[in-house]
């Protein structure tokens, strides 16, 4: 196929990237490059710097005529959507129709990456499943589902076949540990740097973290049906943070030391997704267990970081 993968350069779309290329698909990333680094595409890899917000990505699009576009690019900061929700819905909203509009302009199925974690809110079932009403707590969250609704519009309108992946807390190496998401990596980059991490609130909430592999995984076996679909991708289980530091401090050879900070706005007690459906409809569940993942993350940072390394 040739596939398109918006925010290709990213800690997920890299890895997504890498993966079409070894089963011999065609591949372009779109990606502003605000947040992802060229350095983690493979040579093969044609790289349009261009934010899916801007006009011209339908004339990128139309260039390349992909069969399939992984629409991965976002801005995935709960926090800054809080502080600046018109710029949230800008690039999660206005830059997903963009995306919707071009593909429809070249006969392109599209895979959106949604959220899990941010989207059914604080009083859905746990594990939480697709059928769901989502309740969001917080601008990505609502940008997320709002974005989810236009592709089924088009599917009813135009006759496509989008689907959307709903993704619960992914980790894995490539994923930057001094940004703002991402807590593995931070955790584990503070404890084997010899400090503490930090957790806001008591440590009580839990979240359901699911290894960048299985991710992936599930994306390819999206991308080969054919059908539209909604399809959570997670784990099924509630791991603490609290759990967390200590498979982190377990895996880094450290003691589960920590220091606590007041809770942030916007954010969950609890998530975790149920599975079933990607189980049933893609023949696809995640098999990296959390201890596994955890010291692939350590072993990736103990190496420096490399913008190349693998799952």
């Amino acid at each position: 196929m040739r596939v398109i993968v918006t925010g290709g350069a990213g800690f997920i779309g890299s890895h997504l990237t890498d993966a079409f290329l070894a089963r011999g698909d065609d591949v372009t990333v779109i990606d502003d490059l605000s947040a992802g680094r060229p350095a983690r595409l493979d040579d093969r890899v044609s790289l349009h710097k261009l934010s899916v917000t801007d006009g011209r990505i339908s004339d990128a699009i139309e260039s390349v005529r992909p069969d399939l576009i992984c629409h991965l690019a976002a801005q995935i900061d709960v926090r800054a959507s809080v502080a600046r929700p018109a710029d949230d819905a800008q690039t999660n909203v206005v830059g997903s129709i963009n995306v919707f509009e071009a593909a429809k302009a070249v006969g392109a199925r599209v895979l959106f990456c949604s959220t899990g974690g941010a989207l059914y809110g604080r009083d859905a079932p746990i594990p939480s499943m697709e059928d769901v009403l989502p309740l969001p707590e917080s601008p990505y969250g609502i940008g997320k589902y709002c974005a989810e609704q236009y592709l089924g519009l088009f599917n009813r309108l135009h006759g496509t076949a989008h689907s959307v992946l709903r993704l619960a807390n992914v980790y894995g190496p490539r994923q930057d540990p001094t940004g703002e998401a991402g807590v593995v990596s931070i955790f584990c980059s503070k404890m084997l740097a010899g400090s503490n991490p930090t957790i806001f609130g008591d440590g009580s909430q839990t979240r359901d973290y699911v290894y960048i592999g299985d991710v992936v995984s599930a994306f390819l076996a999206a991308a080969d049906q054919r059908r539209p679909g909604t399809w959570n991708i997670g784990t099924g289980a509630e791991v603490s943070v609290l759990d967390l530091v200590r498979v982190v401090a377990e895996a880094a050879g450290r003691t589960a030391d920590y220091a606590l900070a007041p809770p942030r706005p916007g954010e969950l007690q609890r998530s975790a997704l149920a599975v079933d459906r990607a189980m049933l409809d893609l023949g696809w569940k995640a098999t990296t267990g959390l201890d596994e993942g955890v010291r692939a993350v350590c072993d990736w940072i103990k190496a420096g970081t490399p913008d190349r390394a693998a799952f």
